[in-house]
């Protein structure tokens, strides 16, 4: 069976188990050939939910508020997350940490470089008034792929990254960066990034799915026990900006290996989380002006499923 999976950005770290999985023949084995699509591929013209929401990807590489999104509207089928790619929190609102910008509240007035998602601003808009500020700030939506660089060229005052990648990729390049952790300012934020599929994928094709998750969950548990050869991996059979920097992305594997199975075994997400996170979306008044006529507000346990790992 041939199975596409739309990726969320150029190959990186958070991505290694894929490229494990494929290189130890655990796909071939389960009888699927995968398409691994980087999204540099059509320039993120379309999002990869949006892929799979089209019928154009079989699973999409996405931040959980994608599934709450499609949830909320009445053009598109909603989407299932069916894993958590990384169960740990990686990413940051970040700054240089040589800028006046010492916390959240500092934001107002700032600005930030947006990657231009549904709810982005409002949640950084969140965090800013959970540390005190208002939740001001002028917004730039650079090319989506060139985001990171606008703070590092200093374009911009702030972005949101993965710090085991963007982040360890400043460090090497000598620029500082100062992360500010969204559960640190009370924003329970959900996993991210996760594994969404379209209902009519799990209901048709449950077994190869499953089939499908089992061989990935090999892949990403090699890579938490070896970061530094699921690096050489991904340097060796993927293509992606600074893929023919072996070092910087051993580096990035290390840091980021712990947050694969964070919680013991990969790919299982935790009901309560996803509550907390669709909970606080609703109580920030993120949600009120999001649903299309006649859509119901999303119930946390209609947006995941660990019945298929």
């Amino acid at each position: 069976m041939d199975v596409t999976v739309a990726l969320d950005w150029t190959p990186n770290t958070n991505h290694a188990g894929f490229y494990v999985a494929a290189d130890r023949g655990a796909y071939a084995d389960a009888g699927l050939d995968v398409t691994l699509e980087s999204p540099a591929l059509d320039g993120y013209e379309r999002t990869p939910a949006r892929k799979v929401a089209e019928g154009e990807a079989d699973f999409a590489v996405a931040p959980s508020e994608s599934a709450v999104s499609y949830a909320t509207l009445d053009r598109h089928d909603s989407l299932v997350a069916v894993a958590a790619l990384v169960q740990g929190d990686t990413s940051a609102v970040a700054v240089l940490a040589d800028s006046d910008i010492e916390r959240p509240r500092d934001l107002d007035g700032a600005t930030y470089a947006s990657y231009g998602a549904r709810f982005e601003d409002h949640i950084v808009a969140q965090l800013i008034r959970n540390d005190g500020g208002e939740g001001t700030f002028e917004t730039v939506e650079p090319e989506m792929l060139g985001v990171p660089n606008t703070l590092l060229d200093g374009d911009a005052d702030a972005t949101w990254v993965f710090m085991p990648w963007e982040g360890v990729r400043a460090r090497r390049d000598g620029i500082d960066l100062r992360g500010f952790g969204l559960s640190e300012y009370d924003v329970p934020y959900g996993y991210t990034p996760v594994l969404l599929a379209h209902p009519d994928t799990l209901d048709e094709h449950g077994d190869a799915v499953r089939e499908f998750l089992a061989a990935t969950a090999e892949g990403y548990e090699a890579a938490a026990a070896d970061p530094e050869g699921a690096a050489d991996t991904l340097c060796r059979i993927a293509e992606g900006p600074d893929l023919d920097d072996p070092e910087f992305v051993r580096e990035s594997a290390r840091e980021l290996a712990p947050h694969y199975l964070a919680d013991g075994e990969w790919g299982h997400m935790d009901g309560d989380r996803w509550a907390r996170f669709v909970d606080w979306l609703r109580g920030a008044g993120v949600l009120d002006a999001a649903y299309d006529e006649g859509v119901a507000p999303p119930a946390p346990d209609d947006l995941y499923t660990n019945a298929y790992l």
